[in-house]
Order: C-alpha cells, then sequence, then structure tokens
C-alpha cells in the first residue's frame, strides 16, 4: 500500500518545488505537475507531486494523520 502526503508548494524553480509538511520542508519533483502553482496543495509520493488537491481536503487529510500520531481530535 503506497500513502501519498499532502503538502503545501511555498516555492518553485524549474521542475522542483519546496514543500511544506507539518512544518517540514522538502524538495520534490513537479514534472508530473506542471500547472503547479505556489499556494497549491499537492499529493506527495516518494519525492513527486503526483495530484493537485484542494486546501480543505489537503488540511482535512493532515489532522486525521496527526490524531493518527496521538493528537487531539480536529476533524467532525
Amino acid at each position: 500500500m503506497c500513502l501519498a502526503v499532502p503538502a503545501k508548494v511555498t516555492e518553485i524553480k524549474d521542475a522542483m518545488g519546496r514543500v511544506e509538511i507539518s512544518g517540514v520542508t522538502r524538495d520534490v519533483s513537479l514534472m508530473l505537475l506542471p500547472e503547479t502553482k505556489v499556494g497549491d496543495y499537492v499529493l506527495v509520493h516518494a519525492g513527486f507531486a503526483m495530484q493537485i488537491v484542494d486546501e480543505k481536503s489537503a488540511l482535512e487529510t493532515n489532522a486525521l494523520l496527526a490524531e493518527m500520531n496521538g493528537a487531539p481530535r480536529t476533524v467532525d
């Protein structure tokens, strides 16, 4: 089973983007999503942005992942 994590794109340079995931920044390839813009949320798997997702879904997914790791429930 594979898991892609939602991340916010904070910088773009050529086909690479810097994303922020729960306070951690990573560089990822945007080769599969050349239409990505700064501020978009993308699903990241194995160093590649795989899909653009809306902010509400990204924040909800990250909250549920945090909850699985012991954070208090924030999603209804």
